[in-house]
C-alpha cells in the first residue's frame, strides 16, 4: 500500500496545475471547455492514474476497515488525483466503491447528484440496485463529515 500511496501522490503532483488552474468565465466557451477537458491525458498519466485507481478500489473492496479507511485517507489528501481520475468503463458496482472511497469529496450535494446519476443510468440499464448499495454501504464510512449523514447512511437511504 505504501507504494501505491506514493504513485497517488505523484499523480496527484502531476494533476494539480490542470485541477487548479483559474476558469477564464468571461470566455462564453467555459463552460464547453470544461466538459470536454481530459486531464489525465493533459497530464499524460491516464493509464498509471487509472491502473492505480483500480488498485485502491481493490484494497477498498476486498481489505479490512483500515485499508479502507486509508484509501479514504489518500483520496482525501490527494484531491487533484480525486478530481481527476475515473475508470470510464466502469461497471454500477465499481464506480459506487468509487464514490464510497472519495467519502464526500470536497462536497457531500456533488456526491449525491453523482449518486443519483449513478442510479438513475444503472436503473434505465436494469441493473437491481438495492443489493448493490447495501454492499457497498457496508464498506463505507460511518462519519458524518458535513452534517448530512455518513456515506453509509447516504447509501442505504439510496437502497431504500
Amino acid at each position: 500500500m505504501r507504494e501505491l500511496a506514493e504513485t497517488v501522490a505523484r499523480l496527484d503532483a502531476a494533476l494539480e496545475p490542470i485541477a487548479k488552474r483559474p476558469v477564464d468565465l468571461s470566455d462564453p466557451d467555459w463552460a464547453e471547455k470544461m466538459r470536454a477537458a481530459e486531464p489525465l491525458d493533459e497530464a499524460g498519466v491516464r493509464t498509471e492514474a487509472e491502473e492505480a485507481l483500480r488498485a485502491l478500489l481493490g484494497h477498498y473492496e476486498r481489505g479490512d476497515d483500515g485499508q479502507r479507511a486509508a484509501v479514504r485517507k489518500l483520496f482525501d489528501r490527494h484531491s487533484s488525483f480525486r478530481w481527476a481520475v475515473y475508470l470510464p468503463d466502469a461497471d454500477f458496482r465499481t464506480r459506487l466503491l468509487h464514490l464510497s472511497a472519495r467519502d464526500h469529496g470536497n462536497d457531500t450535494r456533488d456526491e449525491l447528484l453523482a449518486l443519483n446519476d449513478l442510479c438513475t443510468q444503472a436503473r434505465a440499464d436494469g441493473v437491481d440496485l438495492r443489493p448493490i448499495l447495501r454492499e457497498v454501504a457496508e464498506l463505507s464510512s460511518t462519519v458524518d463529515k458535513y452534517g448530512m449523514g455518513s456515506m453509509r447512511d447516504i447509501l442505504l437511504r439510496s437502497a431504500g
